[in-house]
């Protein structure tokens, strides 16, 4: 994983206020709670005292039980409370849990992966979703490293062959361009956004990126570092992924399938078939891309690139500048 960057690691409605969540995320254990307020506090799931889950005791107030002795810790990891010792006495300063700065915004929460900051920069979204839309979530797991699952939906080559009776109909096989360019709208935002000019080979060669019009509308496709992208179908339909890493070779997507409708009973029955065709076409691509070798992409890993691989050597190259600058950093 990329260190200093945002992660939506799960959706809210994951996280009941009365009860911890324990779960595994960039190869960690990790639980999740909400204090009496409905603040979310992600942590090491792990009584520092014997080493047992804290997901599996509970919240009092604004701390977090541990099942086991009854030891209590704040918001920030500190312990304020051990029962053998009396409420009179202060607990051990080693008595800490880790802590990760943590964001509940969009119905996902984001922990930073990283250094502490002296601030943070915004959580990673897309501004061109409005607050207006509603959206309906399918989960699924793959076993494979994240970065695999986010490059297949960067890949404009696949297209015909793996969704040939699907999104893939026509048989448009010749990738002209495709054209992906980075931006950046604060410091430290890392955007691609990508435009797809596939079309049917009569015999003509693809245009290289540079041979296409410059772009006039919005782009089709769209990542953000750390781990969201977006299908930009329509102005009022949207399919928004969140790639939460489990560990180096298991993934979870988050798979939202937004709209406009908002009519009882439509909207449901609307969310519930976009879900459906989401599954359908998600599932024709996990059982091709578990099977990629090795697991995490990097540039130099001996595979060879194509133009229409273009995407997918942006998000490598951004993907290990990020990294290396954190690491000589």
């Amino acid at each position: 994983m990329i260190p200093n960057q945002w992660y939506a690691i799960l959706e809210s409605k994951e996280v009941p206020k009365n009860r911890p969540v324990g779960v595994t995320r960039m190869g960690e254990k990790l639980v999740a709670w909400r204090d009496r307020r409905g603040v979310v506090t992600v942590m090491a799931d792990k009584c520092p005292h014997r080493g047992v889950a804290l997901s599996a005791g509970k919240p009092v107030g604004d701390c977090i039980q541990c099942p086991f002795h009854g030891f209590e810790y704040d918001l920030s990891g500190a312990c304020t409370l051990v029962p053998a010792n009396g409420r009179a006495a202060e607990p051990p300063k080693a008595l800490h849990v880790k802590t990760y700065p943590t964001r509940e915004e969009h119905d996902f929460i984001y922990i930073w992966w990283g250094e502490p900051q002296a601030s943070y920069p915004p959580v990673p979204w897309f501004e061109s979703i409005p607050e207006t839309m509603v959206y309906t979530t399918l989960r699924d797991h793959w076993a494979n490293h994240y970065a695999r699952a986010i490059e297949n939906q960067l890949d404009v080559v696949h297209l015909p062959f793996i969704h040939h009776n699907t999104i893939g109909r026509g048989n448009r096989t010749l990738v002209n361009g495709p054209i992906a360019r980075e931006e950046s709208h604060w410091e430290g935002d890392h955007l691609i956004n990508l435009w797809v000019y596939n079309e049917v080979d009569r015999g003509q060669k693809p245009k290289k990126p540079s041979e296409l019009p410059e772009p006039t509308r919005r782009p089709f496709l769209q990542f953000r570092f750390g781990n969201l992208w977006q299908n930009w179908i329509a102005d009022d339909i949207r399919i928004v992924i969140a790639f939460a890493p489990i560990d180096d070779e298991n993934t979870l997507l988050y798979i939202r399938y937004y709209h406009s409708v908002r009519v009882p009973v439509l909207r449901q029955l609307f969310g519930w078939m976009g879900a459906l065709a989401n599954l359908v076409i998600e599932r024709q691509d996990r059982r091709v891309v578990v099977t990629q070798r090795p697991p995490r992409p990097d540039l130099g890993i001996g595979e060879i690139l194509i133009q229409g691989d273009h995407p997918i050597v942006l998000y490598r190259k951004i993907r290990r500048d990020l990294t290396q600058r954190t690491h000589h950093g």
